[in-house]
């Protein structure tokens, strides 16, 4: 399904309504149990994966991430970002800002929000949030509740070099049309991985990130 076929859907006030229709701020069950498999995660491109017993000694944490999608006139973007090389998971990697649930923040909602303040400056005055996607297992253990929030235009960001090298735009159009989702592999740990890739100029949006942008194509855009 092209952009074409698709006309004005990306535009902000089309994906609110969207979205609104077939997802809700009802946050996943289960984000922090171990005993839990998600049916969305790394694992799915590789049916071979045992995550259950991947995870057994260390159980997957939880977090959360933010995909801001910014209210652009013309059409919706999606604010991204490249972490910063120095980091431990996922360095230099395309990402949404995110990370780890804590017990203050009460909510995955509360804790995406405070990530994105904390990482790009982005002000959560500036957002609202419209949904939560599928609980994402991914390979290096985390447990990632997914939250779609819509930014309206004007914010200003102060990216944190601690944690982003850098932040940008993609448009939502680029991101939701499934021939730009390659799949792709390579070798981690000595076994060949599976996972989406999302090649935009420059950058290349892969691993978790695709597949939490595959997910949403496929809620959203694929019925």
């Amino acid at each position: 399904m092209s952009s074409t076929v698709l006309g004005d859907a990306f535009s902000p006030e089309a994906f609110e309504a969207r979205a609104l229709a077939r997802l809700s701020l009802a946050e996943p069950e289960a984000p922090a149990d171990p005993a839990h498999v998600p049916a969305r995660g790394d694992h799915v491109l590789n049916p071979d994966d045992d995550p259950a017993s991947r995870h057994a000694e260390r159980p997957p944490r939880p977090a959360a991430v933010l995909i801001p999608v910014v209210a652009r006139p013309s059409e919706a973007t999606v604010l991204l970002t490249r972490r910063a090389s120095h980091l431990r998971d996922h360095s230099g990697q395309v990402a949404f800002p995110g990370g780890k649930i804590d017990e203050a923040d009460g909510s995955a909602v509360m804790a995406a929000l405070r990530e994105a303040e904390e990482e790009i400056g982005l002000d959560r005055r500036f957002v609202r949030p419209l949904a939560c996607l599928d609980l994402y297992l991914t390979g290096t253990g985390f447990r990632i509740v997914p939250v779609i929030g819509l930014v309206s235009p004007g914010f200003t960001l102060a990216v944190n070099a601690d944690e982003v090298d850098e932040a940008f735009e993609v448009p939502l159009a680029f991101l939701m049309t499934p021939d730009n989702h390659e799949r792709r592999s390579r070798e981690w740990r000595g076994r060949q991985r599976h996972f989406y890739a999302m090649p935009y100029g420059d950058h290349l949006i892969w691993g978790v990130t695709a597949g939490i942008v595959r997910n949403m194509y496929e809620r959203l855009f694929a019925t």
